[in-house]
């Protein structure tokens, strides 16, 4: 297998997480509502507003990257949200997800790696693998 059918899959597979991520948030909007309350408690302008923001972004940037239309970018501001997940909330938890810990930052550490390396992935922002 190339590595260019290899980026491939882990491109597809991280735009299904990062499409789950928001389509759990999406399907309700208890979900959303809570997570601009969260974001208000932060002192952040258009909590509510920001949250249907990020939800759909993560929505519409899945499909993006899934396709390869964009992957630099959209893999980028993916890089982005999750580190700021990190500082925000995961890393005061520790490294474990489960087992050792809870809501650590493992899972994300993992999903920036697979990120970057679709973002350095050296094709054309589209491609058809």
């Amino acid at each position: 297998m190339s590595a260019t059918t290899v980026l491939a899959i882990l491109r597809r597979v991280v735009a299904c997480l990062m499409a789950a991520h928001g389509a759990y948030r999406a399907a309700s909007p208890e979900r959303v509502r809570g997570f601009g309350q969260w974001l208000a408690s932060l002192h952040l302008p258009v909590g509510e507003l920001l949250a249907a923001a990020i939800t759909g972004a993560e929505l519409a940037g899945a499909v993006a990257l899934w396709f390869g239309w964009r992957r630099r970018l959209v893999s980028l501001l993916f890089v982005a949200e999750l580190a700021t997940g990190i500082v925000l909330i995961h890393a005061t938890e520790g490294w474990f997800v489960v087992g050792g810990g809870r809501n650590g930052m493992e899972y994300s550490v993992l999903l920036i790696a697979v990120l970057l390396a679709v973002a350095a992935e050296s094709r054309p922002h589209r491609d058809t693998a």
